[in-house]
């Protein structure tokens, strides 16, 4: 097919692609679909296999599971004759490559990704993109009545804007979009913004020019339950022969820009239309699909294997999570963070842990074989991003992935998972934090708190312990120094596992847990919080940091007196809603009560917004209508802010539990559990 770059794709009676050469060009190429079946009993059914023969192609063969090879047959049909062959057979059938993206397997078979030139490897984060880009900002809330207002419009060395009435701008749109001809759109909003935009051309009688052919792909908007909580999809029109992405609901170019997009790309097989709105895990579970498809591994259609039955006693012995130390409320000085890079990947990798592996240890096994060039090529991102800045995007990406690849081993619809395997990946870990505190402790060190997969310690030498460690575990670690670090309580003066912060020694703040970061809190006060702590940046020692709590307590009474003129939209908090009626009164049920009044369309995992008007009642306004706040409510969320600073004040000035400064004690409350393995006398 000659030199080609591949960027968008179609799947009809053959693949449809969209490539650059020397411009932009669609190619079609031939294609059949078809699934493998395994029959427990091929006599059994030799009606049904003599009926299908006379309809498709019915081929006789053996293929490939990550279990060994399987005897069975090869059908030239899609996913419907798949279903009824299930049906018939009362779900005894075994199929494969039934469910997976034709284009995907198309690429894999082939040897191609898309984003790449041929016989380029995926696995670096230095690429080239051709693509000729367009960015475009429309003026207006898409997800509200109204019109559209001013149109920014910035590619090829040219930027424009129209604001003029609603359908010249959107008739100069469709000219510039048609003039430039851009291969990859970045939009704020798009997906909320497409359907509007292609009602709004029939309306005016205008030539909507956002795909090359006028035909879009719809992906369809859905709710669903992830590690807890309702998650929400949103809906969207993908454009043939265009990438656009979703700049603002984009969680990956959010994270990654469009480097990393492209990069979810090559690794995974899939468009970056597509990549651009996977969640990570989706992009994890793309790329093992893919990595099988190349080595010819045959994709389960339904799980078989999902989790085997088990005595208690095994269960409670391995099924016991990942492994926290709880930290004694306090500030810390000469702190250092020992973390182990990408712990529950390295060790599917270090271990061979995979759903094969767990009765014949001596295979090599598919999921350490596909994840251990994802994981060398985070490490290699993560070195490069330290000294060049270009390479965050692509790490980030990576780094999504492979977390989320963990939890995809116990989830009972992943491809290529088993919630042994889950099982094991934690209880090593545990035993890898667990040794790692031990060796530490050995050394003369202090561990003050451990998350899974780091610990923090005041070690007289970091250096021999994390030599030490990694000689001994076998894995790589990272080390991060603080100056100082502040543990925070919870509501029960016991230390909060995952809220605390402190100065790095390059001047860095790290923040985790606190109200700046919780995407419930109000702007104001997220912004408050962080110019308060910002005056924390420069203090190197205890004595700079209480020095600077007069300017600390000054800005915080500063933006106490602030609250009164914020603007709505400062003040807006932001929550999931897991349902759309509620048995009792609540701000959400306000908030989702106020949005259907007003025709707005809301499933379960969106996320709304709202302005507190009376806490009492929990009477609630959308922030494009608040006139009136309840200001004690609003104190009361500003002095949660302020606490987690004064804390820091306090345990310095020896009025707070914690270690490491003057007047503090330096042990957790007697017999309080401080971790899942001891407790302290």
């Amino acid at each position: 097919m000659g030199e080609m770059w591949i960027f968008d794709s179609r799947v009809r009676e053959s693949i449809e692609l969209w490539v650059k050469r020397e411009g932009t060009e669609r190619i079609r190429v031939p294609f059949a679909q078809n699934f493998y079946l395994h029959l427990p009993d091929p006599h059994r059914y030799s009606e049904m296999l003599e009926a299908l023969a006379e309809r498709y192609t019915v081929e006789e063969c053996t293929f490939r599971t990550i279990h060994g090879e399987v005897g069975g047959y090869r059908v030239g049909a899609g996913r419907e004759v798949a279903e009824a062959i299930e049906r018939q057979t009362g779900f005894a059938a075994e199929l494969y490559n039934v469910d997976i993206r034709q284009d995907q397997r198309w690429f894999a078979e082939n040897d191609l990704v898309p984003c790449a030139y041929q016989g380029e490897s995926r696995f670096t984060p230095d690429f080239d993109c051709p693509l000729a880009v367009m960015e475009l900002r429309i003026e207006g809330d898409p997800s509200r009545k109204g019109e559209a207002g001013r149109v920014e419009v910035r590619g090829d060395g040219m930027e424009e804007t129209l604001t003029g009435r609603e359908d010249e701008n959107l008739e100069g749109l469709f000219g510039l979009i048609a003039s430039l001809d851009p291969d990859l759109i970045l939009m704020p909003d798009a997906d909320l913004w497409t359907s509007r935009l292609l009602k709004k051309a029939g309306e005016y009688g205008l030539r909507a020019t956002l795909s090359r052919t006028g035909r879009y792909r719809r992906v369809s908007s859905r709710s669903y339950w992830s590690y807890g909580r309702m998650e929400f999809k949103g809906g969207a029109l993908l454009p043939e022969g265009r990438v656009l992405i979703d700049t603002t609901r984009s969680f990956n170019y959010r994270e990654g820009g469009l480097r990393g997009v492209l990069l979810a790309s090559r690794l995974s097989g899939i468009t970056p239309a597509l990549a651009s709105r996977f969640t990570p895990g989706t992009l994890v579970s793309s790329y093992e699909v893919y990595g099988a498809l190349r080595e010819g591994i045959a994709v389960p259609f339904r799980k078989r294997d999902a989790e085997s039955g088990r005595r208690v006693d095994t269960l409670r012995e391995l099924d016991r999570g990942g492994m926290i130390f709880q930290p004694v409320p306090g500030v810390y000085t000469s702190v250092d963070q020992i973390d182990f890079t990408s712990l529950y990947p390295s060790i599917i990798v270090k271990y061979n842990l995979s759903p094969e592996t767990l009765s014949r240890p001596d295979l090599h096994g598919f999921l350490p074989g596909v994840l251990e060039p994802l994981l060398e090529l985070r490490k290699e991102t993560k070195r490069r991003k330290k000294s060049e800045r270009g390479y965050e995007g692509c790490d980030s990406i990576l780094k999504w992935m492979l977390v989320t690849c963990f939890g995809y081993t116990g989830y009972r619809n992943a491809k290529f998972g088993r919630i042994e395997v889950h099982e094991q990946i934690t209880c090593r870990a545990r035993e890898i934090l667990l040794r790692s505190k031990e060796i530490a402790e050995e050394m003369g060190c202090r561990v003050l708190h451990g998350i899974v997969d780091c610990l923090w310690v005041q070690s007289p030498a970091i250096e021999r312990l994390k030599a030490r460690v990694e000689g001994e575990i076998g894995l790589t670690t990272e080390c991060e120094h603080f100056d100082w670090i502040t543990f925070l309580p919870m509501s029960d003066g016991y230390g909060a596992y995952n809220r605390y912060y402190g100065r790095r020694s390059d001047g860095i703040l790290r923040l985790r847990g606190i109200m700046a970061r919780r995407g419930d809190t109000p702007p104001f006060v997220a912004k408050a919080q962080e110019g308060i702590l910002w005056l924390l940046k420069g203090a190197a020692g205890l004595e700079e940091v209480l020095a600077a709590e007069e300017k600390a307590r000054s800005r915080y009474l500063d933006a106490l007196e602030g609250l009164a003129s914020a603007p709505p939209d400062e003040l807006a908090i932001s929550r999931r809603i897991s349902r759309l009626h509620y048995s009792r009164r609540s701000p959400e049920a306000s908030a989702v009560a106020a949005c259907l009044e007003r025709g707005m369309q809301l499933a379960p995992g969106m996320e709304i917004a709202y302005v507190v008007r009376d806490s009492a009642t929990w009477e609630v306004d959308l922030p494009w209508e608040a006139s009136h706040i309840d200001l004690a409510y609003y104190r009361m969320l500003l002095g949660k802010a302020w606490e987690e600073v004064a804390f820091t004040f306090d345990a310095i000035g020896g009025t707070k539990g914690g270690g490491g400064g003057p007047g503090m004690r330096n042990t957790p409350p007697k017999g309080r559990r401080c971790c899942s393995s001891e407790v302290c006398d």
